[in-house]
């Protein structure tokens, strides 16, 4: 893959066909692979500090030492280091849209020969430690320790953050299903200024080189990101299934939802009848005015309604353009599951 340790005016032309509209999508879930590379590119690039993830690099490190794990963390960071231009794509295969266990068998099925040519291509831009040389050979046993890795890296410091992650990817998902409803696939590709440019029928993405991706009727699979920050990535075979992860926006507060009040604390802020009525109109995107006309109460109502919600962990809010959206949060669409009507009383599941 191409990664994003260059900055600078380059571009990445994304070709499109009219097959190729109609074969966009927007990944279900954050891609676990891809996001455990691009946490130890935050964790292991001080350049780079960007204060949002400021709490979790804190608390990583201290799990990566006090498991022992600072050996996998930096196998791992040799293969993809922050500041390399190419990683290995065999290290992201599409598979792990699946989840960790579906990444880790593709990664572990990765034919000799592609693992071989791929990390050919990486000693050519950079220096690979010794072990691999062995890898390249294809060398079970270091392909194992490969994946080990990626499991014990994930288990320590991403998956204990992980509603973080799914609730910021989510968050923008629905920007990006919002945009799609009212604009089609333009108004979705339209939607992921400022880092691309949509001038059909090429899709401009700031990048860390100049490169032209025929889709070639494949479609694009675009992969929101917690931990990617300011420069898109794409495989680096333009064979491979088409794939775009892209840097998504992080809420205001740099608060983790871990730190913040236990929902057990929060949730009787919730009861009554109007703030449950919010909770289920929350269940489809909505900016506070649409959100008010939509259950008939005052946007002032709305947005104070819309703010505990946020305070509890069960919304948040982006900015798009001119608007800010709310949407639930995995925990509040959980809760939404066996709660509120957005017309009616609050309905328990027995």
């Amino acid at each position: 893959m191409w990664g994003n340790g260059t900055r600078g005016n380059k571009v990445l032309r994304i070709h499109f066909t009219d097959r190729d509209l109609a074969r966009v999508h927007v990944a279900r879930t954050p891609d676990p692979l891809w996001e455990t590379l691009l946490g130890l590119n935050q964790l292991t690039a001080p350049r780079r500090t960007v204060p949002v993830f400021a709490d979790w690099r804190q608390r990583a490190r201290a799990t990566l030492v006090e498991e022992g794990l600072l050996g996998p963390a930096r196998l791992l960071s040799d293969l993809a280091p922050a500041s390399a231009d190419y990683w290995p794509d065999f290290l992201t295969p599409a598979e792990s849209a699946d989840g960790l266990e579906a990444g880790l068998a593709a990664l572990r099925a990765t034919p000799r020969q592609r693992m071989t040519a791929e990390l050919a291509r990486t000693a050519r831009s950079r220096r690979l430690p010794q072990w691999a040389r062995a890898l390249a050979t294809g060398e079970r046993q270091r392909v194992e320790e490969v994946v080990a890795a990626f499991r014990s890296v994930h288990r320590a410091i991403i998956g204990p953050d992980w509603t973080s992650v799914a609730t910021t990817t989510e968050a923008d998902r629905a920007l990006r299903t919002r945009a799609l409803r009212d604009g089609g696939v333009h108004g979705l590709l339209h939607s992921l200024r400022p880092v691309m440019d949509w001038r059909p029928p090429v899709l401009y993405v700031r990048y860390p080189k100049d490169r032209d991706l025929h889709l070639a009727g494949r479609g694009l699979r675009l992969v929101p990101s917690h931990f990617c920050w300011h420069t898109p990535i794409s495989l680096a075979d333009p064979a491979l299934p088409p794939v775009l992860v892209h840097p998504i926006e992080h809420p205001v507060s740099r608060e983790p939802v871990a730190a913040r009040a236990h929902p057990s604390q929060a949730l009787p802020r919730l009861l009554g009848r109007t703030r449950a009525r919010v909770l289920a109109g929350l269940g489809a995107a909505a900016t506070t005015g649409e959100l008010a006309r939509r259950l008939g109460i005052s946007a002032a109502s709305a947005s104070e309604h819309v703010s505990a919600l946020r305070e509890a962990g069960l919304a948040c809010s982006r900015r798009t353009g001119a608007h800010v959206v709310h949407v639930l949060t995995p925990l509040g669409v959980a809760l939404l599951r066996g709660a509120p009507s957005p017309t009616g009383s609050i309905v328990s599941a027995s």
